[in-house]
């Protein structure tokens, strides 16, 4: 179970993290029902959420402070005993955060919460584009009995709209007639290339409109060890970032979700990268070419 559901993302003064007021909806869906090597994800959101109180919320390279924009956590998702239920379950709680105007953040869990925030982000958002950071092409059709299992949440995607995936450097044989290779930027390839020569062909393959899902296994697990299935040779802090700096430079972001954190005690670096790449990802949205508004 969610430990604390009314636990919210930061320590901010209750004008900022006002349900009706702010831009911000987090959706925590604490589940973890299909992985397959390490138990854990369940426990991500919460660990996110409370290794968020000890951020600074002052960001030195755009000069804002994003929460200023209002970030609200709503209730979890929880209690489904099955990925179908659980992606149909966030697909309407998705659904409707977009309805009502907010921005849309999936907090997972494993990578299977995505396939319902996905789906909801295609029905709201023509010319669409999934971006998907990962150490894994996730693109079998099915797994161990289900469609709706982590290892398929491109497959699902891809059936929706284009799909780019970055970071990749794992995979079954079973998957490759369902790879896209001009649309695939496989980690080995990166390495030793400039960021900004791979960055920029990634956003080119982008349209006007892109939803982001983050498995934090495509960080190296030298910086992000805590994952289900970490894979060695992963990106970087800076590249990461840069690459979701030019995509909220010259594209639409429309949402995003973070997955796979496993939190294990006495690791708590790990549970602070993933609440300071939320707390980015959302500074590089808001306020790109803002000024701080004190």
């Amino acid at each position: 179970m969610f430990n604390n559901p009314l636990r919210q993302f930061g320590d901010f003064e209750s004008q900022y993290t006002d349900p009706d007021t702010a831009a911000v909806a987090i959706l925590p869906v604490p589940y973890d029902g299909t992985s397959t090597w390490i138990k854990g994800a369940d426990k991500g959101p919460q660990a996110i959420l409370d290794a968020s109180y000890n951020l600074e919320f002052y960001d030195i390279e755009t000069d804002s402070e994003v929460f200023r924009k209002g970030i609200f956590v709503e209730p979890a998702v929880e209690g489904f005993d099955s990925p179908e239920g659980m992606t149909e379950a966030v697909r309407g709680r998705v659904g409707g955060i977009l309805e009502r105007g907010k921005y849309p953040v999936v907090l997972g869990g494993e990578h299977s919460v995505s396939i319902g925030a996905i789906q909801a982000v295609a029905k709201r958002f023509d010319n669409l584009t999934v971006l998907q950071l990962d150490a894994h092409t996730d693109l079998r059709d099915s797994y161990e009995g289900s469609t709706h299992n982590h290892a398929c949440v491109m497959a699902r995607a891809k059936e929706l709209v284009p799909i780019v995936q970055v970071g990749i450097r794992s995979m079954d044989i079973g998957e490759k007639p369902n790879l896209e290779n001009e649309r695939i930027f496989f980690a080995h390839t990166l390495c030793g290339m400039k960021a900004g020569a791979w960055i920029s062909e990634v956003v080119e393959l982008l349209t006007e409109n892109v939803y982001l899902t983050i498995d934090l296994d495509v960080f190296d697990p030298s910086i992000m060890p805590v994952t289900g299935t970490p894979e060695p040779g992963g990106l970087g802090w800076y590249e990461v970032i840069a690459l979701i700096h030019a995509v909220c430079s010259r594209r639409n972001l429309v949402g995003f979700d973070l997955v796979e954190l496993c939190p294990r005690e006495h690791l708590w670096a790990s549970d602070f990268l993933a609440a300071k790449l939320l707390y980015k990802t959302l500074t590089y949205k808001f306020c790109l070419g803002a000024t701080n508004e004190h």
